[in-house]
Order: structure tokens, then C-alpha cells, then sequence
């Protein structure tokens, strides 16, 4: 009886512990991470979501995890701290443009995982395959280019090219991940002619400067110089035609007045008489008497030194 109790107890011991072990095959995955899961080295599942899931117990099941949103970084052209400590090769982030011009380049490179199964099993560390795979398209790009246009206008463009290029390099190769970012975080010439760009530079950032001036003095002369112009071409439209209109004017009462004239010239005379000392009097000094006074008008005539006054010479009769 006693032998029966042990060998109960052993088979259920060891019942326990083959439900131990095949419970041990559950597992969690958090949102921030995938895993892959292989069975005698075998891939069983490349791409496990987050959540609770079961795969063979170790050792005939394994569960790879990786953290999918994790941003890795590499630098092309040394890193930053390198470069103040003076240990990083000059050479790393020199770069040769297409105007035969060395410039120092350094730039950022950030990448995730894509595919966890290739990202585990093609590659034992991507990360110098993203670096080379980004430091040989920058290469590519700065070659077809001038080094005023790498240094101003044409770095943007850069980034997302190489990027671009870079990336379906890394998938033909099948490494699993994908770059988010390239970021050219300087470009700058080397030490030894540092002086002679900032010269450049300097001469380039004048020549602008002087140019946007003279636009601006243009761009305020020309409109006055128009609206002047315009103004002086309206005004002598207005005089001539004032000018028209009054000789048209003067025209047809002439000829009005010499068809009068011809009709009954006396008439026509008094009235050109009345009409013009209407229109000279009021401008004289006058002297009115009537015919029971004693003053004699015999001359009238101007002064010299008064254009607008008539002076009155007369004597008592």
C-alpha cells in the first residue's frame, strides 16, 4: 500500500510539472512590442501582434521579442562627441562635390523595424548596413551637385533623396527595417578653407543685399516715373483739348457774326460795339456827366505807367 501511494505521488509530481511546463508556453506581448515566434529553430509565426498568445515551451519553442517603435540612430560623419574630443578620422565626413570642392558632412540617421523575422535572421547588426547604405547615396547626391547649392538651397532635397534610394537599397537586401529620418545636421567646409567660404559667403550675402536694394530703389522710382508720366500726358490731353474746343468755339460765332453782318450789317456792328465796351468798361476809371455840365471831354486817353486806368482831360466850357 505504501509502494502505490508513492508511485502516485511521483505520477502525479510529475503530471504537475508537464502541466507546469506546457503552461510556461503563454506569454504576453506589450503595445510597444512584436515578437517572432520559431519552434526547433524553425519560424513558426513572423509577426506576432501585442497581446496573449502560446507557442511551444522552451526549449523546442522560442519567442523572439523586438520593440518595433523604438527609433534607432546612426551617424554618418562622426559622431558629435568624437568630433570634440578630436578622435573621429577627418576623412569619415569628408565628401567631394560635383564642382571639385571638399566639404565636411554630417548626418542622422534614424530607423525602425519593419519585418521582425528579417531583422532577426538576415542580418546580425543592421546597423552598419543603414550607415553605409545612407553614406553611400549621400556620397551619390553631393557628387551631382555644387557646393553653393549643398550649402543653401538644395539640402532639403538632399535628405529625402537619400533617404528614398537608401531605403529601397536596404530592401532588396531584406534587412527589416525602414528609415524614418535623414537629417544633414552640417555641412561646412574644412578648416583649411573655412576663411575662404565665409568670404564667399560673405561676398554672396552683399551681392544680395545690394541687388534687393536696387530692386527696391526701382521698384519706387518706376511707379512715381509712370504715374507722373501719366499725369503730365492726361494734363496736355485736357489742354488740347481746351484749346480745340475754344478755337472751335471762336470759329462758329465768327462765322455766326459775318452771316449777321451780311444780313444787316448796322445792326451787327452796334451790337459788336455795345458787346465790347460792355466787356471794356467795367475795367476803366470813368468820369460820367450829363449835358448841363460845364466839363468839356475832349481827350481820353491811357497812361503809360497804368495799363487798367483812363485819365480824362477836359476844360470849362
Amino acid at each position: 500500500m505504501s509502494d502505490w501511494r508513492q508511485h502516485l505521488t511521483r505520477r502525479n509530481v510529475g503530471l504537475g510539472v508537464v502541466a507546469l511546463w506546457l503552461l510556461s508556453g503563454f506569454y504576453m506581448i506589450p503595445a510597444d512590442e512584436q515578437a517572432v515566434e520559431t519552434v526547433f529553430g524553425a519560424v513558426t509565426s513572423d509577426r506576432v501582434l501585442p497581446g496573449f498568445h502560446y507557442n511551444a515551451p522552451w526549449p523546442a519553442g522560442s519567442v523572439h521579442r523586438l520593440k518595433v517603435r523604438q527609433l534607432q540612430r546612426v551617424v554618418v560623419g562622426g559622431e558629435i562627441v568624437d568630433n570634440v574630443v578630436g578622435q573621429t578620422d577627418p576623412l569619415l565626413s569628408q565628401f567631394l562635390s560635383g564642382d571639385q570642392n571638399i566639404i565636411d558632412v554630417r548626418a542622422v540617421v534614424q530607423y525602425s523595424i519593419a519585418t521582425p523575422r528579417d531583422y532577426l535572421f538576415e542580418i546580425v547588426d543592421p546597423g552598419p548596413a543603414v550607415r553605409n547604405a545612407v553614406e553611400a547615396e549621400l556620397g551619390r547626391q553631393i557628387a551631382s551637385r555644387t557646393v553653393d547649392e549643398i550649402l543653401t538651397t538644395e539640402k532639403v532635397a538632399i535628405q529625402e533623396v537619400v533617404r528614398q534610394r537608401a531605403q529601397d537599397l536596404l530592401d532588396r537586401h531584406q534587412l527589416g527595417v525602414v528609415i524614418s529620418t535623414v537629417n544633414i545636421e552640417n555641412v561646412s567646409a574644412p578648416p583649411e578653407a573655412a576663411d575662404a567660404f565665409r568670404d564667399v559667403a560673405s561676398a554672396r550675402a552683399d551681392s544680395a543685399r545690394i541687388v534687393n536694394e536696387a530692386e527696391g530703389y526701382s521698384n519706387d522710382i518706376l511707379p512715381r516715373a509712370r504715374g507722373e508720366g501719366q499725369q503730365m500726358l492726361l494734363s496736355s490731353e485736357a489742354y488740347k483739348d481746351r484749346i480745340v474746343n475754344e478755337a472751335l468755339g471762336d470759329t462758329a460765332r465768327f462765322t455766326a457774326l459775318a452771316r449777321e453782318h451780311r444780313r444787316n450789317p448796322g445792326v451787327t456792328r452796334s451790337r459788336l460795339y455795345l458787346e465790347t465796351m460792355e466787356e471794356i468798361l467795367p475795367r476803366l476809371k470813368k468820369t460820367i456827366v450829363d449835358d448841363q455840365s460845364d466839363l468839356d471831354l475832349t481827350i481820353v486817353r491811357r497812361k503809360p505807367e497804368d495799363t487798367g486806368a483812363l485819365e480824362s482831360i477836359g476844360g470849362q466850357r
